[in-house]
């Protein structure tokens, strides 16, 4: 009813002082409901799993993002998937907005609390994993399993799960956004890693996206629900449960850096090495910048130019041939000073230094904030943009790194901005529009892996349509009819 009245007053142009009452009665309304549901909450798991502390909700509140944080009402510890469903009742019937967290590692401010009253499932505690099926080569897992903790886990079977998106990401939090990262041009991203989902839905009601138990490779069996919650971001349930495609640790493996004259050489580099059928696991491009960032972070000292990380996966005599045939491509674009890594521990410092890019970004400028966004384009178009984003970024004398999986057609860069300055701010995200705009107009998208959040709604637009817009809008009225789930995230309220 306040909403509407608050509605209402915009629509009459009552300025900003009936608006600002009414808002102030609409939070108080909410802090009475929150106390009251408090109780409630904590009667499903326990006073010591319901936190009100203000650090906790600040923690809550945020993502590595730009976006401010705004803390939520509580925090809640769910321990089990009942515990899940029978919180999201307990929401369900306050109307209290959900927003599920898993670590936090987000990049689009999908964690931030925009209603008065909100909840936080803090899926952290269900950190099981439930089965692992070594010789199907897939593995089940509770939201709170991180990537790393899971390849630990799976360390004395032969097997891993590859999609890397450099953070230690939660793999449900990774389905939620539909994330990939360095290694998708080999394996693949969440989209197609994922088998099957456990959801609570809004009214606490339980589904499996594929069928409760079903691990197949493949089905034709309905629609494709799985697909649906991949890359939701939270606004249409709560994964609590997700099935994963595992592989065989491959038998060797041997990284490489090179160094090129130019971005353009080392980004047709990478097209010409995708078009010759070479199986590549990971290709990697960095600019100068980033390359300068990594080198004075990571106690580095590699050259200063736009470069090339990759990683070659396979039998001993495969990883070879392939390592030779990039290499006669690297000279035909006048790369050099090939530096290789091939023993574990030289590899895992080369990528640990590669996964420490946006740390090493944020060193270049302390006390600066980050902006980071990424676009995805069909192979063909990525040199032209790439090249036209660098040329547009120097003419805009911003600190913006480019770094990009450029294996399958996608880049980031990571603008530094002075949060004092609010031309700088303004410059930034004009930037960060141009080259999604850039990417919407060569047939790609506006978000390769970061996904929508809060800061490329107005991008979702003029990508999908009106059209396709509505029917969003249609299946999230249908699966949240009260508006609850991560509200205001991915589409306009």
């Amino acid at each position: 009813m306040l909403r509407r009245l608050c509605n209402f007053g915009n629509y009459l142009n009552l300025g900003p002082t009936f608006i600002k009452a009414i808002r102030k009665m609409q939070t108080q309304a909410h802090g009475l409901v929150v106390a009251d549901a408090i109780e409630s909450l904590a009667a499903v798991v326990g006073k010591h799993n319901v936190s009100t502390s203000l650090a906790v909700r600040q923690h809550h509140g945020k993502d590595e993002s730009y976006h401010e944080c705004q803390p939520p009402e509580v925090v809640v510890f769910p321990e089990n998937t009942q515990h899940v469903s029978e919180l999201a009742k307990i929401c369900y019937e306050h109307v209290l907005p959900i927003i599920p967290f898993g670590s936090g590692t987000g990049l689009e401010g999908g964690t931030t609390a925009g209603r008065p009253g909100t909840v936080c499932f803090d899926l952290s505690k269900m950190d099981k994993v439930v089965s692992v099926h070594a010789e199907d080569f897939d593995v089940v897992v509770q939201p709170g399993v991180t990537r790393l903790a899971l390849n630990s886990y799976l360390r004395d079977t032969g097997l891993w799960f590859p999609v890397d998106p450099g953070s230690d990401a939660s793999l449900c939090g990774m389905a939620a956004t539909s994330a990939s990262g360095t290694t998708a041009v080999r394996y693949g991203t969440m989209r197609e890693n994922v088998m099957n989902l456990e959801v609570v839905l809004a009214d606490g009601r339980i589904i499996n996206t594929a069928g409760e138990g079903r691990r197949t490779r493949k089905t034709s069996a309905g629609y494709n629900l799985t697909n649906l919650f991949v890359g939701s971001e939270g606004t249409l349930g709560i994964i609590t449960k997700a099935t994963l495609r595992l592989y065989g640790i491959p038998e060797a493996m041997t990284s490489a850096v090179c160094h090129f004259p130019s971005v353009k050489a080392a980004v047709d580099t990478a097209i010409q090495t995708l078009q010759s059928g070479i199986p590549v696991a990971r290709i990697e491009f960095l600019d100068d910048v980033h390359m300068m960032a990594c080198n004075k972070y990571s106690n580095m000292n590699y050259k200063e130019a736009p470069s090339l990380f990759l990683e070659f996966h396979g039998s001993e005599q495969s990883v070879e041939d392939q390592a030779k045939a990039v290499g006669e491509i690297v000279a035909l674009n006048e790369g050099l000073d090939f530096v290789w890594a091939k023993d574990v521990e030289d590899r895992n410092r080369l990528w640990k230094a590669r996964h420490n890019c946006f740390y090493a970004v944020l060193a270049l400028r302390p006390g600066c904030k980050p902006i980071v966004t990424d676009v995805c384009v069909p192979i063909s178009n990525l040199t032209e943009i790439i090249v036209k984003t660098k040329e547009d970024i120097e003419s805009s004398q911003l600190t913006g790194p480019i770094v990009g999986h450029v294996g399958d057609g996608n880049f980031h860069t990571i603008m530094m901005v002075d949060p004092k300055n609010r031309d700088e701010f303004t410059a930034a995200k004009a930037l960060a529009d141009r080259m999604a705009e850039r990417a919407q107009a060569m047939d790609g998208t506006c978000t390769g892996e970061h996904g929508i959040g809060l800061g490329k709604r107005h991008l979702l637009v003029k990508e999908i349509g009106q059209t396709g817009i509505d029917v969003m809008k249609q299946l999230k009225r249908t699966l949240d009819p009260k508006g609850i789930m991560n509200p205001g995230k991915v589409l306009f309220e």
